[in-house]
């Protein structure tokens, strides 16, 4: 049996790596946090947030897009605009 081939969405590759920018943007806030305390404190609590953008791109680079996209996506935005309405970055 063939194998069968990912479906691949340009707009949604654009969604990924506006949102790959956004975390690597926000890392760096992080990591300019001089009180060693602080950092480590938004580095736990921004980790859920990185954890559910690896879910993501990695689904769609080993799936592609599929039903479930949007929602990965959702969920990622979701937790992005909780983060940064808890924490000030």
């Amino acid at each position: 049996m063939a194998k069968k081939r990912r479906k691949l969405d340009k707009n949604f590759e654009k969604i990924i790596y506006s949102s790959k920018k956004k975390i690597e943007l926000i890392l760096a806030k992080i990591y300019d946090i001089t009180d060693d305390d602080i950092q480590k404190e938004y580095m736990s609590a921004f980790q859920e947030v990185v954890n559910l953008f690896d879910l993501l791109k990695n689904d769609y680079e080993l799936v592609g897009f599929h039903e479930d996209s949007e929602a990965l996506n959702k969920n990622f935005k979701d937790a992005i605009s909780k983060f940064e309405a808890e924490y000030e970055i």
